[in-house]
């Protein structure tokens, strides 16, 4: 911008134009500054911020639990030896159902059917001196009543043929102990039930000190056996006061490793009668029908079971939520759709859905993106939200 290149010499020369130039010079950007249009404005106040909420609802809600829980047999047989010998025989197939009585291994029976012919020989001895002894005292009673024989004769008749006759029960005995051990040759399953695998071989000396051959696990029903914590037991207690543990009518479901839900509801059985000291949890036991045999012993699965109903409770969207050394707090937003941080006490959670225990009212608008987002006191235009888990 030129200032004086364009006037006279003479004026450009002047110190007093020179003056006068420099401050008109200085008048005109004062008032350029102080124009309107010229330069930036003063700043406008930012929109509220957009935020999701949903208003607080009250319903009743079923507490519901999770514990890890193994499968075992409602019966488990360890089929053992229960008489000394040579294996010589695998009659099922390993991992099959057995009905009870099948046999399932013979062991040699030759010494054990030596033994009974020896027992029966001398039942059958110990039949004729009873034989003898009894045809003793039926000839000396009418000969001592005529004196042709002394009492004392008689008297040993008598005791002879008590004698004998307690050698044939000895001799009974004998052989049925003899006839068993070699029933115990074909060892057999005492239950209906799916057969394991063998642990021995055949051609294996086995007897009773020698371990396991199988086990036969009755799987139908199963037991599924969990540990529940003595708060979980005191919920139980408390939805339903007149029972001395967990009701029997209590229905349970299983979780599958694969996530899947079995199809058949369990049966409480049974719950142990202290608590362990270590874990502070005591051992339960539900009872599940499995006809088809999907469950098997040592399985794993999840045991699920309604503690109880929490009627009336407050429920928001867990992602309202924000945890901080175990204090939860979140957002709400007032009538005029100001927000306010409070702190809450969360309860049992449910999937998407999170019970509020105390700090919430029955409507309040709760800010669903989570408090992390939130200034306090900030000024929002609230948006409804879709909660999940309805």
């Amino acid at each position: 911008m030129k200032l004086f290149g364009d006037w006279p010499y003479w004026f450009r020369m002047d110190p007093f134009f020179k003056v006068r130039g420099v401050f008109a010079l200085i008048l005109g950007v004062s008032a350029a500054a102080l124009t309107p249009g010229c330069g930036k404005g003063p700043a406008e106040a930012p929109a509220p911020a957009d935020v999701q909420v949903v208003s607080v609802e009250q319903r009743d809600v079923p507490l519901v639990r999770d514990w890890v829980g193994s499968m075992d047999g409602f019966v488990n047989a360890q089929i053992r030896a229960q008489v000394s010998g040579y294996l010589t025989k695998q009659d099922y197939k390993e991992g099959t159902a057995v009905k009870q009585g099948d046999v399932l291994f013979e062991i040699d029976p030759r010494p054990f059917a030596a033994s009974l012919a020896q027992a029966e020989g001398g039942l059958a001895q110990a039949q004729a001196q009873l034989g003898k002894a009894e045809l003793d005292v039926a000839r000396y009673t009418p000969l001592a009543r005529d004196k042709a024989v002394s009492q004392e004769e008689l008297d040993d008749a008598v005791q002879g043929r008590l004698a004998a006759l307690a050698q044939v029960a000895s001799a009974k005995a004998a052989a049925e102990q003899a006839r068993l051990l070699l029933s115990f040759t074909r060892v057999v399953s005492p239950v209906d039930g799916i057969a394991g695998l063998i642990r021995a071989q055949i051609g294996d000396l086995v007897g009773p000190g020698s371990g396991v051959l199988t086990t036969v696990s009755k799987v139908d029903p199963i037991k599924a056996y969990f540990a529940i914590g003595e708060q979980d037991y005191l919920g139980f207690r408390e939805a339903n006061p007149g029972s001395s543990s967990i009701p029997a009518g209590t229905e349970f479901e299983l979780i599958l490793s694969d996530g899947s839900l079995y199809p058949r509801k369990g049966k409480f059985f049974a719950i142990d009668s202290q608590v362990d000291a270590n874990t502070g949890t005591l051992r339960a036991v539900a009872v599940f029908p499995n006809p088809d045999g999907l469950l098997r012993p040592g399985q794993y699965a999840k045991v699920r079971a309604t503690l109880k109903v929490e009627k009336g409770a407050l429920v928001v969207p867990a992602r309202a939520l924000s945890e901080l050394q175990g204090a939860y707090q979140l957002a709400t937003v007032d009538a005029a759709n100001h927000t306010h941080i409070l702190t809450v006490k969360a309860g049992a959670h449910l999937g998407p859905l999170v019970v509020v225990e105390s700090g919430l009212h029955p409507g309040d608008r709760v800010v669903a993106d989570g408090v992390q987002k939130i200034k306090p006191d900030a000024l929002v235009n609230p948006i409804p939200f879709a909660a999940e888990g309805k």
